[in-house]
């Protein structure tokens, strides 16, 4: 049986973040129960696809998963194991935010077999959780903190936010710091991003500033480098551009997602990569070609502090990536931002900082 990763989408949350672009929305409680109904119709559809598969990791994000009730939840993952084989030591992560669980939904996960979960806080600062129109304040957070653990939950990530809206160095220091005290097992730090669509862009696109301003980008630069710094000295490593684990608490679906490993995504939006087709639920199949898996290969796996495996380029393309990228791994190398060692091509401290730019390099057409 071929390793088979599962994202399941949940499309509904409390309320809209500002900054927020995913397939997500407020929904009554009949539309909720309507969709998961459908969701598990759909799990069940792909039972002769499961015949061949053993799942190694689950996903379930939103939105937010956690705003489902227990009996929903529990309605999911009856699907899931009745129509797949889920591997005794699979990874099965619910994303949720603070405030939306208590201690029967916990205890509920737990016994279906969710083993990891993800909380979203974003910020230790209830100025900026307030500027982001979140739901919680930081204090929520710790209730909910606290509940997971009581649960016997050890294996947490923590979303963490940078360059948000009123936001310091100093502040993005603290919450680092807060956060790492608690000692989850998995940090992710992203950068707020604003993106068409949103009341962020409507109030920070295309170079407006209305209200509280957004960090510069000398700013941004130091909180990144910042964040590495910090977590290091809690323990904890980067393994990629923006996440951060204790040893042996990287997400195991996650890096599959860089690796190119084959996933299925099922419900509203859900995106799926199988056999070298794309497709995202309710369109049709793409195939990719070979050029296309090649730049995949590359500008995913550069995400990775390790990099991309020379070796395993070759075996899955039959060739080497210096027969098809031999000019620009050289300048890259010789301008510092790219690092050419021990089987593998891997972003240098530099070239992390320009990583899109670096990344678009390996793009064929």
């Amino acid at each position: 049986m071929k390793p088979l990763e599962l994202y399941v989408h949940i499309p509904f949350c409390v309320r809209k973040c500002k900054y927020c672009d995913f397939l997500s929305a407020p929904a009554a409680e009949q539309e909720r129960q309507s969709y998961v109904e459908s969701l598990c119709e759909e799990i069940r559809f792909f039972g002769n696809l499961a015949e061949a598969y053993r799942v190694v990791s689950i996903f379930v994000g939103g939105g937010t998963p956690s705003i489902l009730e227990p009996e929903q939840m529990e309605a999911v993952f009856a699907a899931v194991r009745d129509t797949f084989f889920v591997a005794p030591d699979a990874e099965i992560t619910v994303e949720m935010n603070p405030g939306t669980v208590d201690e029967k939904k916990l205890l509920t996960y737990r016994r279906i077999g969710v083993n990891r979960l993800s909380i979203g806080l974003q910020s230790a600062d209830n100025g900026e959780l307030m500027r982001l129109g979140r739901i919680h304040t930081f204090e929520e957070f710790l209730c909910t903190w606290h509940l997971v653990r009581a649960a016997g939950f050890h294996n947490v990530n923590v979303d963490l936010m940078s360059a948000v809206p009123g936001q310091t160095v100093r502040s993005w220091e603290r919450t680092l710091r807060t956060v790492a005290e608690l000692k989850p097992e998995h940090i992710s730090a992203y950068s707020l991003i604003i993106e068409e669509g949103t009341p962020f862009f409507e109030k920070y696109g295309d170079g407006r500033c209305e209200g509280d301003r957004l960090p510069d980008e000398d700013e941004e630069r130091l909180m990144y480098y910042r964040t590495k710094e910090i977590l290091e000295e809690y323990g904890y490593h980067r393994y990629e551009i923006s996440n951060y684990a204790r040893e042996g608490c990287e997400c195991r679906h996650n890096l599959g997602y860089w690796e190119r490993a084959e996933y299925l995504g099922i419900g509203a939006g859900a995106a799926s990569l199988m056999n070298n087709r794309r497709w995202t639920t309710g369109e049709e199949p793409q195939d990719l070609s070979r050029e296309e898996q090649m730049e995949e290969f590359m500008f995913l796996g550069l995400r990775k502090t390790a990099g991309v495996s020379k070796a395993v380029f070759e075996q899955q393309f039959g060739c080497t990536p210096e027969s098809i990228y031999g000019a620009v791994i050289l300048r890259l190398t010789a301008l510092g931002l790219l690092k050419d060692a021990d089987g593998y091509l891997r972003l240098s401290e530099r070239g992390i900082d320009v990583s899109n730019s670096v990344m678009s390099e390996f793009l064929l057409s």
